[in-house]
């Protein structure tokens, strides 16, 4: 009995240390985790926060946590999460390919551009914006949140190559070529006629963009379109908020032979963090019912004026609360990383997480938890060097590589 006991005490003492040695090692990692995430320049490649700037309950100077709680970007929150920079994206939906819906179209891009600065401006002891990483630096040393901007969608150019121009003039340092429907730069991994790649207004617009030094963003290019820009571009590429589709079978999503071509291209691709695009979720088809009947109602989202998509916003959201869907985590996301990195190398690889346009997992819902992802690089053997890379470093060097390559 004697001996029973001794060795009960013997394993309860293993037990206390273990438990104990695991609280220090989790406290040592935690702590070198923030060490590494505050010395590192972080930058979030694409988000679509200035959607709701429409809405008067937004401010991007406060913490919208508690007023808009499926808000995911503001000033307060990017300095709680340690992210250094964003791009906000000039965001269009596709709508028709026709003059007036041109011109009506560029006139939406003109307002949201209008929108990004005078919040910029309202709140510029807290923020700036840069169109070179150098200037991104020297806003940080500020103790200033960066906005970057990227137009998501070439739709508003038309087919009017000297908007693009114009676009950059205005401070745009990317385009994503095409959204979700095809347009006349190219053709998009969600249309159902996607095999055409880019159009010859598209061999244009590369074009133009490799002159002005601006990036080149494939997120939601077709195949063919993507490897189109790849053989025409004579600047490094990215993706500027997209997945592995190794990982995660989504036509959103790049296969390994692209992520080999980008790395071959020297650009890089930009890990999405929408959960779609992360993992399969279980089906749930009262929730894609109600998106479906959400979408017809509202003309599939086209040529909606601003109290629409208030509108909108709130009937998604209240479908994602009836509905909830099972969200991926941060360990899928880094399942990502871990993929891309070994088939396109840890040179190759960033974050855009798409927050404010469906990006967000189940930890890392917001820009005020962005720290997780690095705590999970950490504990999965990044190294600083690495790590700082992955959450700035590459992108960074290519938008350089770009300008460098261009005469803007």
């Amino acid at each position: 009995m004697k001996s029973f006991f001794t060795s009960t005490l013997l394993v309860l003492a293993c037990l206390s240390i273990y438990n104990i040695t695991n609280a220090q090692d989790s406290k040592k990692l935690l702590s070198k985790a923030a060490r590494i995430h505050k010395s590192a320049f972080t930058v979030d490649s694409h988000t679509d926060t200035p959607l709701n700037f429409a809405n008067k309950k937004f401010n991007v100077a406060l913490d919208n946590s508690e007023v808009l709680s499926r808000s995911c970007v503001d000033f307060p929150r990017m300095q709680k999460g340690g992210l250094d920079a964003v791009f906000f994206a000039v965001f269009t939906s596709q709508g028709p390919r026709t003059a007036e819906a041109n011109a009506r179209i560029k006139a939406k891009a003109e307002a949201i551009f209008d929108s990004i600065y005078a919040a910029v401006n309202r709140n510029s002891n807290m923020s700036g914006v840069a169109t070179t990483p150098e200037e991104a630096y020297k806003l940080v040393k500020k103790n200033k949140s960066v906005v970057f901007i990227g137009v998501e969608n070439g739709y508003p150019i038309g087919n009017d190559i000297s908007s693009v121009k114009h676009f950059y003039d205005r401070g745009a340092r990317y385009i994503t070529l095409c959204h979700t429907k095809n347009n006349d730069i190219c053709t998009s991994s969600n249309d159902t006629a996607n095999t055409k790649g880019l159009s010859d207004f598209g061999v244009k617009v590369v074009t133009e963009m490799n002159r002005l030094g601006m990036m080149i963003d494939i997120s939601h290019a077709s195949d063919q379109s993507f490897y189109d820009v790849i053989k025409l571009s004579k600047a490094p590429v990215i993706a500027s908020h997209s997945c592995s589709r190794a990982m995660c079978n989504n036509p959103r999503n790049l296969t390994d032979d692209m992520l080999r071509a980008l790395a071959a291209n020297n650009g890089v691709v930009q890990m999405c963090i929408l959960s779609d695009y992360v993992k399969k979720s279980p089906p749930n088809p009262e929730r894609d019912s109600a998106r479906q009947a959400l979408r017809k109602k509202y003309n599939n989202f086209q040529d909606l004026k601003d109290e629409q998509w208030e509108a909108v916003n709130a009937e998604w959201h209240s479908i994602d609360t009836k509905y909830p869907q099972v969200l991926a985590t941060v360990s899928d996301v880094v399942d990502h990383i871990d993929h891309m990195v070994k088939i396109a190398g840890i040179d190759h690889v960033g974050i855009g997480t798409d927050f404010d346009g469906g990006g967000g997992v189940a930890d890392c819902k917001d820009v005020s938890q962005m720290e997780n992802i690095t705590i999970e690089l950490v504990k999965r053997g990044y190294s600083e060097k690495d790590i700082k890379k992955i959450w700035g470093g590459n992108l960074m060097r290519v938008m350089h590589d770009v300008a460098a390559a261009g005469k803007g």
